[in-house]
């Protein structure tokens, strides 16, 4: 179907800029585009370069996406120039008391014993109600680590329930997630969820990996007053040993395929074939003959020649 003109609304893809993306990296950017211009969305692009930063990846990954026919919307966005909307978000939070200091290392969170029912690594609230002395004793503690306390979501629920595309209604653990790291960089869900909201995303497709992400960020949309978006969790691309797919695999980048070749055309059709759609050669026949609801729900299994 030929796309909408974007209305109220908007999809994105937000990759990190850690290296260049892989095949299944570029399936899940071309059915982000294509849902969202199907369904008369503005679709933006955001780097979320807050960690694992390599130099010239951004721009590798912006080029590449280009190349299998996507555009976007408005200026692509840096996420760590967002630092101040970030705080901004978390002193709205304290100013409600949503906010606590955390003196937890990852070790003794993974060992610390959890509550019935929560999910593994699901912080146990060990600093959520500290007296005033220990949470001294913690502050002393991390200044001799040479560390700032973690910022933690006082969560006012313990589940909260989401809408997903293609596995409907969801409802997953939430815990005291963290809000601001303990080396001072804005953690991921509090800055995804800032973001989205900023340019008026409401429609979120992405890895179903980060599905159990979704009620938790979901619930701190609604403390901050933001309408939740809905979801839709794309199956992961798997190598033929049945691991999520990566650089080790071999060649699975647009650039490895060009190297071996190939062109952009062949590698559309190649993830066009992954969704049961012969020769598709750009991002735009995808939009014109994918049905969403056809989508296959298994893993897609990228047997590559070498």
């Amino acid at each position: 179907m030929p796309a909408a003109t974007p209305g109220p609304g908007a999809g994105r893809y937000a990759p990190s800029p850690s290296g260049d993306l892989h095949l299944g990296n570029l399936r899940t950017a071309i059915l982000a585009w294509a849902l969202a211009r199907r369904t008369g969305r503005a679709f933006h692009l955001r780097i979320e370069d807050l960690d694992r930063v390599q130099e010239g990846a951004a721009e590798r990954q912006l080029e590449d996406l280009a190349a299998l026919g996507l555009d976007w919307d408005g200026e692509v966005v840096r996420q760590s120039a967002r630092a101040e909307d970030h705080a901004a978000a978390i002193a709205a939070l304290e100013e409600r008391g949503l906010v606590y200091e955390c003196y937890c290392t990852r070790r003794e969170i993974l060992e610390a014993p959890s509550a019935p029912h929560a999910p593994p690594g699901a912080y146990p609230g060990t600093c959520r109600d500290l007296s005033p002395a220990a949470r001294e004793a913690g502050r002393r503690r991390m200044r001799e680590l040479r560390r700032e306390p973690a910022l933690r979501l006082r969560a006012e629920v313990d589940s909260w329930q989401v809408h997903d595309l293609w596995e409907g209604e969801v409802t997953g653990a939430v815990d005291d997630l963290v809000l601001r790291r303990g080396d001072g960089v804005v953690a991921y869900n509090l800055a995804v969820v800032v973001d989205d909201a900023a340019v008026g995303v409401d429609q979120v497709v992405r890895g179903d990996d980060l599905l159990s992400s979704a009620p938790r960020q979901a619930h701190l949309a609604h403390l901050l007053g933001h309408p939740a978006p809905t979801y839709a969790h794309v199956p992961l691309a798997l190598s033929t040993a049945g691991a999520r797919l990566a650089k080790r695999d071999g060649a699975v980048t647009l650039r490895d395929r060009l190297e071996r070749g190939e062109s952009a055309a062949d590698v559309v059709e190649r993830i066009g074939d992954s969704l049961g759609l012969a020769r598709c050669r750009t991002a735009a026949d995808v939009l014109a003959r994918w049905d969403p609801a056809a989508l296959e729900r298994r893993p897609w299994v990228v047997d590559l020649p070498a």
